[in-house]
């Protein structure tokens, strides 16, 4: 799974509009933390609800609306029956929207739009002078002007999910202009026209009203409907998921709307969350510009707990058998650094067995992301098939992490910025350990290194929708988080969903 399961593209904006725009007086119960802090600025606001519109608009076009049937006499002409038929909205245009929060919920008003209908028309009539009856068939285009859609939409917690119910909505036209094609339609067009105006322009305005809030209606059920499905986890593979429940109410400010999220990884087998103490944080991002129109702010303890959950799973554990300077597995290369080595198993192949000991532990600092890993290096002989462990090196090990975006996914490199090493034990006696020292720091350089950097390159997804991607994105630190401030793009995608991101 992805961030949301597979919805339809209208449906999701919907979603992403109604969590951006919840009013501050709705209380979500919970006593779990945030450890992910989501801003949308103004400009993000903005961007959002133009995409929103568009594909609103495209979810309803075509519309069809009712036939219309009726009579009216015309003097002169006696009565005429008139029918409408094959009426469809086929396009829309709206000149200015706007979004707001009102006393009792989130006021969306789009207004100035305009429609263009088709439909085909057919009249008949009999008179004292013709025995026979008259009738006529044609297609008309109209074009509805002045039209104005609101709707009133309230949000409430209904445990620990929102319920959305719809208080108001409405649609208004102001104006309509309808011009006959066919037929013998030259003839009336002076004539008949304004009669068919008078007789048809109230219902077809009734009729747009009706479909455009009918159809309104319909897309805010959905939209309820899939609002208590939303995943409250999201698995990212076997081995871990990532909770992305929202922990408190959103704050509305004068520039920014501000959400947390829980953001902590877990085993994918267990429904704990690992617990951490600290502040709870305030879902403030200070970004460098006003001009991004997102920012998502990542507490150190995200990433803690993704390398507890990696190092409860056994993750961190690996067998090296191959290595740049092959001579670094082979007793004829450790002939000068460890002389007992060579002498006990002469050119013997080897092996080293890597274990970190407990979770790296992550500091995020004003400057820099700070990584201290502990690492056990067993030295394994591989005598006759068989693997004999004769020495084991602790390193403790001072890394350096940088975050990169790449596509949706945070990712990150790390570099070595200093470590040290102690023998932890020795089956072949005291170790030099200067020499084994260097030997470790090649080791790292050349193998550890470059093999951590591979898994931190597949990274884990932002909590972006699928169908929008990062853009211009800026990286800092603030207060123990990574922030990053981000225009979005939208990809015309036809379904917003993510593929999982596997860890190896």
């Amino acid at each position: 799974m992805g961030w949301f399961s597979k919805f339809s593209s209208p449906a999701i904006l919907f979603i992403f509009l109604s969590i951006l725009l919840v009013p501050t007086r709705t209380h979500l119960q919970s006593s779990e933390e945030g450890y992910i802090s989501v801003v949308i600025s103004n400009k993000g606001l903005d961007f959002v609800k133009s995409v929103l519109i568009s594909k609103a608009i495209s979810s309803i076009i075509p519309l069809k609306l009712k036939d219309i049937e009726k009579s009216k006499k015309i003097p002169v002409v006696g009565k005429v029956q008139m029918v409408l038929s094959n009426i469809t909205i086929y396009n829309v245009n709206i000149d200015t929207s706007y979004a707001k929060i009102g006393d009792t919920g989130v006021v969306l008003v789009a207004s100035g739009a305009t429609a263009n209908l088709s439909m085909n028309w057919k009249y008949s009539y009999g008179t004292w002078l013709l025995p026979i009856a008259v009738s006529d068939s044609g297609s008309a285009s109209v074009l509805v002007e002045g039209m104005e859609v609101g709707v009133t939409i309230a949000l409430k917690d209904q445990g620990g999910m929102i319920k959305l119910s719809l208080l108001d909505c409405g649609s208004s036209v102001k104006d309509i202009s309808v011009k006959l094609d066919g037929g013998a339609s030259w003839l009336y067009q002076g004539f008949l026209f304004s009669r068919v105006v008078e007789a048809f322009g109230g219902k077809i305005r009734s009729q747009v009203e009706d479909a455009i809030s009918k159809k309104t209606r319909e897309e805010i059920t959905k939209l309820d409907s899939l609002l208590q499905s939303l995943p409250k986890e999201i698995p990212v593979n076997d081995v871990a998921a990532f909770n992305v429940t929202f922990v408190s109410s959103p704050v509305l400010r004068s520039s920014s709307v501000e959400l947390e999220i829980n953001g902590l990884f877990s085993a994918s087998s267990d429904t704990a969350v690992p617990n951490y103490d600290h502040k709870r944080l305030q879902a403030s991002i200070y970004c460098n510009t006003a001009a991004k129109m997102i920012g998502i702010a990542f507490h150190e303890n995200v990433f803690s707990s993704a390398a507890l959950v990696y190092f409860n799973a056994n993750y961190m554990h690996w067998i090296v058998d191959k290595v740049p300077d092959e001579s670094l597995l082979n007793t004829a290369g450790w002939r000068y650094i460890v002389p007992k080595l060579y002498k006990l198993y002469p050119n013997d192949e080897m092996n080293l067995n890597l274990s970190v000991t407990s979770p790296p532990i992550i500091k995020i600092s004003e400057h820099d992301i700070d990584v201290t890993v502990y690492l056990d290096v067993i030295i394994n002989v591989l005598d006759s098939n068989e693997v004999v462990p004769v020495a084991c090196i602790s390193l403790v090990i001072s890394t350096s992490c940088t975050p990169k975006i790449l596509s949706n996914n945070l990712i990150g490199s790390i570099r070595l910025i200093d470590f040290t090493a102690a023998l932890k034990w020795s089956n072949i006696g005291n170790l030099h350990m200067q020499l084994v020292q260097s030997v470790m720091s090649t080791l790292l350089k050349t193998v550890f290194m470059p093999y951590v950097n591979l898994h931190l390159l597949r990274g884990f997804p932002l909590p972006i929708v699928r169908g929008f991607s990062i853009r211009n994105a800026d990286i800092f630190y603030i207060d123990s988080r990574v922030v990053i401030c981000s225009d979005v793009a939208f990809t015309e995608q036809t379904e917003f969903y993510q593929q999982p991101i596997y860890y190896s």
